[in-house]
């Protein structure tokens, strides 16, 4: 379990990461938080009379993907400091990330194929080159393509955080997450009703694509090598890149976007705080008003001449799933030392793979329901309901057994195999 508030606790810079202890209460949070995504996204298939009553007061899908970026912004930029290496930190992101996203995207494609789901989504086979080179830098729902299942938008904005966090270890400003996160709640709450949507790809749509990918592949090679002065222009790239897609060419729009972003390191400065690395009270003040600015954003409509803009607000029913899921994760803060549902715990550590591949099997259930179910009795959507949960709960947990465990497995023999000698002595500042 975590430290108390003043003691830094025991993951030091350096150690191991596969032996740092778990933190039963994040797996609980994103068990959660993966259970109310697979409920919103079964609404329209089973329980459209829940979608007609409570989503126009509460987005049960934000709530729970606002959850997974306060998670990912306490834990993962940790996971890089303990590391203390830029090449280990991602080789370690590519074995917990891209099997399980490369396996769920490529099932959707053959389910889509095969007539057994709503189809692909219009302009996958249409540039189906440009497609898959997007969805390799895990970017394409910030590149204008759409994506292999409908989730994967999610990461797009967990690979921006990836590259951002790790362009400010590179330049040693990795522990301003408070500053950041303010940063982005002011520019959500002023900047982002002016700010286009989608400017980049509306204009250059292949090149946009090619282009990053060049910038990206470029940026990355230059921060895993051993000159300061190139892993530092390589942090000045990637970090520009990074931010011009989120600026300019986000398809969620860039008052969401930037809330997004002002979400996972606010998350990283409440760890800072807890673990004694941040002074507690004026980053305290500032994590409360990143909360405050982003539920305010979420109301404002963008002008009406901002190029590209949705001219519709998020609303109120986005702000107030965003509260929740402030106060869920501070409930799970406050609670950390105490013992977790064992069923949250379990399905939080199998929660990237319920969250990847839960779309796909509501698609099964519409299917094989006869592709109308929401007009079925009561007493038959329930039991749909429960298939649905049970075959999403275990193709998750064969994923993991089959998929993720391995890969990570994988992942951590190579980081170990190549990586210098001494390596379990602190060092902040490996690369």
């Amino acid at each position: 379990m975590a430290a108390n508030t003043l003691t830094p606790p025991q993951e030091n810079i350096g150690s191991r990461p596969e032996t740092a202890p778990r933190m039963d209460w994040l797996d609980a949070l994103r068990g959660l938080a993966a259970m109310v995504v697979v409920f919103e996204h079964s609404l329209d298939v089973l329980l459209p009379e829940v979608r007609a009553t409570a989503s126009p007061w509460f987005d049960f899908g934000r709530y729970g993907v606002f959850v997974f970026f306060l998670v990912s912004g306490y834990v993962v930029p940790f996971s890089l400091e303990r590391r203390g290496s830029v090449r280990q930190f991602w080789a370690g992101r590519f074995f917990r990330l891209y099997p399980a996203f490369g396996a769920a995207a490529a099932l959707a494609v053959a389910l889509g194929a095969a007539g057994f789901s709503y189809g692909l989504p219009g302009g996958l086979g249409e540039r189906p080159w440009i497609s898959a080179l997007a969805h390799a830098t895990m970017l394409q729902d910030l590149l204008g393509v759409p994506n292999a299942v409908n989730v994967l938008w999610t990461l797009s904005y967990e690979m921006v955080f990836y590259l951002l966090v790790t362009a400010m270890f590179v330049a040693g400003v990795h522990r301003a997450g408070a500053r950041v996160a303010l940063g982005f709640g002011v520019g959500a709450a002023i900047m982002g009703v002016a700010l286009p949507s989608a400017l980049l790809v509306s204009r250059w749509p292949d090149g946009t694509v090619l282009v990053t990918v060049l910038l990206l592949a470029g940026g990355l090679a230059a921060m895993f090598t051993g000159r300061r002065p190139v892993r530092r222009a390589g942090a000045a790239l990637v970090a520009a890149l990074a931010l011009a897609l989120l600026f300019l060419n986000s398809r969620i729009g860039a008052i969401e976007s930037l809330c997004i972003l002002a979400t996972m390191f606010a998350g990283t400065a409440i760890r800072g705080v807890q673990d004694g690395r941040l002074r507690a009270r004026p980053a305290a003040a500032m994590i409360a008003v990143v909360a405050v600015l982003t539920m305010t954003a979420g109301l404002r409509t963008p002008t009406s001449w901002a190029l590209n803009a949705n001219p519709n607000p998020l609303g109120a029913d986005w702000s107030i799933a965003v509260g929740a899921a402030w106060l869920t994760f501070l409930g799970g803060l406050a609670l950390r030392n105490r013992p977790m549902p064992r069923f949250l715990v379990w399905s939080g550590l199998v929660s990237y793979s319920v969250y990847l591949l839960h779309p796909l099997v509501i698609q099964g259930v519409w299917y094989a329901a006869g592709r109308d179910p929401g007009g079925l009795p009561p007493i038959v959507r329930f039991g749909w309901g429960v298939v649905l949960v049970t075959v999403v709960l275990t193709a998750a947990a064969v994923a993991y057994r089959y998929v993720e465990l391995p890969a990570q497995r994988l992942g951590r023999r190579l980081i170990r195999r190549h990586a210098s000698p001494g390596r379990g002595a602190p060092r902040a500042a490996r690369f």
